[in-house]
This record gives C-alpha cells, structure tokens and sequence, in this order.
C-alpha cells in the first residue's frame, strides 16, 4: 500500500473555500466604502441571497467538505449511541443540522431574544449528538 502526502490536498481544499469565501465578500453591494451585509447580492432573483444567507450555505458547503477528507483520511466504525442505532460522523452532523434548524425556527417563532444565543444553544446542542450520540 503506498502512503499519500495529504498536504497538498488538505491546501487544496483550504485553497478552495478561501477562494470561494473571497468571492463571497466580493459580492457583497457597497455603498462607497460601507459594506451593506443584509442587502440582495442579486436584484430581482428568485431569492433573497444576501451575505448572512450565501454565509450559512459557504458553512454548510465546508462542513461537507471537511467531513467527506476526515472520511476519505480516517474511515471509521459505526458506533451506537443514545438513540440505540448506528451512527457515523456524517449521521451524527446530519442530526445535528437537522436539530439545529428546528432549534433557530423554534427560537425564531417564539421569539426568545436574539438569534446568536440560538447559535449557542447549536453549538452545545452539536457538541452533546457528537459526544451521546
């Protein structure tokens, strides 16, 4: 079996997303010098893409990213958890975006305060599925 250098992958990957995310910033509508972040980044599309929503996607592209190299570079065994079912690291980021969304909506509908204590709510609840589950 011949041993790969993942470096130049693993730049590779970094490389890409860095490019994207720079042409992501670019596409943000200025006016003068002021970055308008909530404004449309496409006038009259078919979506609201502005820098907050093409964000959440770029995260979700690199996470996807970063999880199929972690596969590809260190496969691992299904483990059974809390739940009593098999689960992988990309079962257990699908529960974890899945439980996320239903988390932001919730929070969103009741209207608890702002939405970046939501995120944090995320964040523990991400860090209990990867740790239980």
């Amino acid at each position: 079996m011949t041993k790969t250098n993942w470096t130049p992958i693993y730049l590779g990957a970094v490389a890409v997303l860095g490019i994207a995310l720079g042409l992501l910033i670019m596409a943000v509508p200025r006016d003068g010098s002021e970055f308008l972040w909530t404004d449309q980044m496409v006038q009259g599309g078919w979506m609201a893409w502005s820098f907050p929503v093409a964000l959440f996607f770029w995260c979700i592209a690199a996470l996807l990213t970063f999880f199929t190299i972690l596969a590809i570079r260190f496969p691992e065994t299904p483990r059974v958890g809390i739940l009593g079912i098999e689960t992988t690291r990309g079962d257990r980021l699908f529960i974890t975006l899945l439980g996320s969304a239903f988390i932001n909506i919730a929070w969103l509908g009741l209207e608890y305060g702002p939405q970046p204590w939501a995120l944090a709510i995320c964040a523990a609840y991400a860090a209990l599925v990867f740790w239980k589950v």
